[in-house]
């Protein structure tokens, strides 16, 4: 309940900020851009490692430079996932895993310097799961949701009302069993890698 009103918190401010009126950026010339120039969307691409374990997907985003030190918006995404079977019974026991997930949820990026960033993410995922045990031949599948509560920093190029490009590294601070950041046992909370860019709309000089 308390992950359920946090995430539906996040997303309410953030409403808020896209209703408010933002001024346009200032450029080093003097003049400003036309139109709600504060406002970009774009994405990244997401991989995670680990033993036995592959993490890859695609993270979409929404969002807008309430302040220059301050961005924020909505994010989707998608991904799968794999951990190969084990004979070792190290990692598993002898049993591969795939996921399918997808899911969004909101976020907050602050930029203590112009070149980094923090970035807190609440998500919430729909997984659907498949298992086969090498060692007995059972098989199962089925469908769970779960949520995320990713903390990551990162190294960002960043223009208001132009565009940017970044390079994230973050994990997931939550311990649910079926996060697609983590291993079938839970025994690992895999990096959160990103690489993405944003840009802004009608960022037109006048």
């Amino acid at each position: 309940m308390k992950k359920t009103a946090l995430f539906i918190s996040m997303v309410l401010i953030i409403s808020g900020a896209f209703a408010q009126k933002t001024p346009p950026p200032t450029y080093s010339d003097g003049n400003t851009s036309s139109g709600n120039s504060n406002v970009f969307a774009g994405g990244s691409l997401t991989a995670g490692f680990g033993n036995y374990t592959f993490n890859v997907g695609g993270n979409p985003e929404v969002g807008i430079s309430v302040k220059q030190w301050l961005d924020v918006g909505l994010a989707f995404n998608i991904n799968y996932t794999s951990q190969r079977a084990d004979d070792q019974y190290i990692y598993n026991e002898d049993t591969r895993y795939r996921s399918f997930n997808y899911g969004g949820g909101a976020f907050a990026r602050v930029y203590p310097v112009n070149f980094l960033f923090v970035q807190v993410q609440p998500e919430e995922n729909w997984i659907h799961y498949s298992a086969k045990s090498y060692a007995t031949d059972y098989s199962y599948s089925g469908t769970v949701s779960a949520a995320s509560f990713i903390l990551g920093a990162g190294y960002t190029q960043r223009v208001v009302g132009e565009g940017s490009y970044f390079l994230m590294i973050g994990l997931d601070l939550l311990n649910n069993a079926y996060s697609p950041y983590r291993d079938s046992y839970t025994h690992a909370n895999l990096p959160i890698i990103r690489a993405g860019f944003d840009f802004y709309f009608h960022s037109k000089k006048k």
